[in-house]
């Protein structure tokens, strides 16, 4: 039994793959397959697995900021923070940055806040100078620098698993060290190409225009402040926060509501339900223990988080980082209930080394990327976003294992 729900687990990644099929669904069925004809559980048992909590965050989550890109309330916040700059438009690249991780940070899925800054941001590539690469790849790793925090989905995947395996999360120290290594990752990105184009004596010249931000725009803005509060302050779930600032908006700016319903990302809902009802059966049926018992008989427990951190890059630049998440994670704990290591750096740079491939033009945020440049230039972006990849996946896993494990146990 414990062979079969491997292979299937392997044959879920291979399929979503090779298949137009949502990884989700064919978890949802796997699930529902091995746990009746397979364990003989009921039906019922089987879908206790299903992630509510993040189902409602989900919804909301997409749902709100579906409202704020489509009302321009998010390009106005651009365009406002990129005013500020004044001439100083060479900082441009740092400004999109830091929107993507704001808005993840807030709570927006990975690929939403990419799909709302990448326009964006190449709408300022063309009209500053920019590379389109440098700017695509900035607006990807600022999603991901905000997508651990306590709020986001990642955070909240993370502290799940955790708290579910008896272990105490450590919110803010995951948001911090993904913040601070993709923050790094930008900055040395930034300054090669600066680098490059002063010795070119290229410029980015020009202002930014602020265009007018209507009555549902202005009420949306504040509805995300709101969301903020209520989320980070009052502690009220981000999900239910969300729906009832969709209410009250419904309420005072009803137009802001056109279309929004279809900005719901429901393939990401489909597919985080799926694969987590399946992961949930896996423990159930023993599975995740017996892959842990395995990784336990690695040598060294600090080698075994480097398998796991480059198990971790390899299959997401392929497949879903946040289908991964709920995966890897669980395969870390044997070696967490071992006591010689930390929980949170190894937490952490399991977590950096799943997420920080998904500059993989094979990954949603990769793709949003290549969609978003001028159809001419797609096949170059294309070519080097996979030599880009390539470079992350051969030493991103590497570099994360070495600031968080490897270096503080020496």
């Amino acid at each position: 039994m414990i062979i079969v729900s491997i292979a299937i687990l392997v044959a879920i990644f291979v399929a979503a793959v090779w298949l137009p099929v949502n990884m989700g669904l064919i978890g949802f069925a796997a699930a529902l397959a091995l746990g009746v004809f397979g364990a003989g559980l009921p039906v019922k048992e089987v879908l206790t697995g299903f992630p509510a909590d993040l189902f409602l965050t989900l919804l909301g989550i997409t749902y709100l900021f579906g409202i704020a890109s489509r009302n321009g309330a998010i390009d106005w916040l651009v365009a406002r923070a990129a005013g500020l700059l004044g001439s100083h438009t060479a900082f441009l690249p740092l400004l999109v940055f830091m929107v993507a991780a704001v808005l993840t940070a807030l709570g927006a899925v990975g690929p939403a806040a990419v799909a709302i800054v990448a326009p964006i941001a190449m709408r300022f590539s063309r009209s500053h100078g920019f590379s389109p690469l440098m700017m695509g790849l900035l607006v990807v790793h600022g999603a991901q620098a905000g997508s651990f925090s306590p709020i986001s989905i990642y955070g909240g995947i993370t502290a799940k698993v955790l708290s579910g395996s008896g272990i105490a999360p450590d919110a803010q120290y995951l948001f911090l060290a993904s913040a601070a290594f993709n923050a790094a990752i930008a900055v040395l990105v930034w300054a090669f190409y600066a680098r490059r184009e002063a010795a070119t004596g290229a410029g980015h010249e020009g202002r930014v225009e602020v265009p007018v931000l209507g009555r549902e725009g202005a009420c949306t803005l504040v509805g995300l402040v709101a969301l903020a509060a209520g989320a980070l302050l009052f502690k009220v779930d981000i999900g239910f926060m969300a729906l009832m600032v969709i209410l009250a908006l419904a309420i005072v700016a009803p137009r802001t509501q056109d279309g929004a319903l279809k900005q719901v990302d429901w393939s990401t809902i489909l597919l985080i339900s799926g694969i987590v009802i399946y992961v949930t059966l896996l423990d159930k049926i023993g599975t995740l223990d017996a892959i842990s018992a395995m990784i336990g008989q690695v040598g060294s427990a600090t080698l075994a988080v480097l398998l796991l951190c480059y198990l971790a890059g390899v299959v997401s630049a392929f497949a879903s980082s946040t289908a991964l998440l709920g995966v890897i994670i669980p395969l870390s704990l044997p070696i967490l209930a071992g006591g010689h290591l930390a929980v949170m750096p190894v937490v952490s740079a399991i977590c950096i080394a799943n997420t920080i491939v998904d500059t993989s033009p094979f990954s949603t945020n990769g793709a949003l990327i290549v969609g978003n440049v001028a159809e001419d230039e797609r096949p170059a972006m294309l070519r080097k976003l996979l030599v880009y990849a390539a470079i992350v996946v051969g030493i991103g896993p590497l570099v994360a294992w070495a600031a968080f494990v490897g270096l503080p146990n020496l």
